[in-house]
């Protein structure tokens, strides 16, 4: 795919004074914005690397397949296309979420592109699969989300956004969450809701080449703490940092622990010249 349409596509952004890019990934239903109070932080070092999903933010919405999109992979191929527009080689991603997720696949299946993953609540599987796997969540209760999805969708992202935050004392936060998740046409939340919610990657955390760092909050309802956990006992080579953040969305609720960890975790790197 041509660089020029790559940047269109998933409104690639790109700036910092650093040679090592470090591309931030964002959650479900959110866009490059989230990443506002963090990003920053690593423009002296890096080359920072924001985008949006196809279908969310400011991408090309008319670039939105359904069946490309039908399951994270198709996201992951267009991580992929970012790569290599802005030849990426021993990146660092830091990715939220779901986002966490789309950067395993993604390095997974180019690890030479990735020098290290920095996972901020990742689950690979929201799914309980007893006795064994515990993911925060039954079937029927995915299935009654996608349900209030298809009949209030208005009130699903009010619903689904307070969930997320957990930070009641700080009401802007859950609001701004639901104004994101309004901004997605509900067909394409729906999809990306089911390739979310129901997928199952937890073989390809066996599969992942590259140092990881999971950054695990507390009171997190989405990846609880069993799920954090999990990945860190199954990804070889893994740092696990339990945070002093509540909620799901720790680089909008509490930045400046969401800064330091991170720096202090790519500390021993930052000097180093990735060519």
């Amino acid at each position: 795919m041509d660089t020029i349409d790559v940047f269109k596509r998933n409104h690639v952004n790109v700036y910092g004074r650093g040679e090592r890019p470090i591309i931030f990934a964002p959650g479900f239903g959110c866009n490059q914005s989230m990443w506002r109070l963090v990003a920053p932080a690593f423009e002296d070092n890096y080359k920072v690397v924001l985008f949006d999903y196809v279908g969310t933010g400011k991408s090309e919405h008319q670039a939105y397949d359904p069946e490309r999109y039908g399951n994270l992979l198709g996201y992951a191929e267009d991580l992929l296309d970012i790569c290599e527009a802005i030849d990426a080689r021993d990146a660092i991603l830091v990715g939220h979420s779901v986002g966490a997720t789309i950067g395993m696949l993604a390095a997974n299946r180019n690890p030479e592109r990735f020098a290290h993953l920095v996972m901020l609540g990742p689950s690979p599987c929201y799914v309980n699969d007893p006795p064994d796997y515990y993911g925060g969540f039954t079937k029927e209760d995915l299935e009654g989300l996608i349900e209030l999805l298809d009949k209030n969708f208005t009130g699903w992202a009010n619903y689904l956004a307070g969930a997320v935050m957990q930070n009641p004392d700080r009401p802007a936060l859950a609001e701004e969450l639901e104004e994101s998740f309004c901004s997605i046409n509900p067909d394409i939340a729906r999809r990306f809701a089911v390739a979310t919610f129901f997928s199952d990657t937890r073989e390809e955390l066996k599969k992942v080449q590259v140092p990881s760092l999971i950054m695990q909050c507390q009171g997190d309802i989405i990846a609880p703490l069993e799920v954090g956990e999990y990945v860190h006992r199954q990804l070889p080579g893994s740092t696990y940092q339990l945070m002093q953040a509540t909620g799901h969305c720790p680089h909008l609720s509490h930045p400046e622990e969401t800064i330091k960890i991170i720096q202090t975790y790519l500390e021993p790197i930052t000097a180093i010249d990735p060519t």
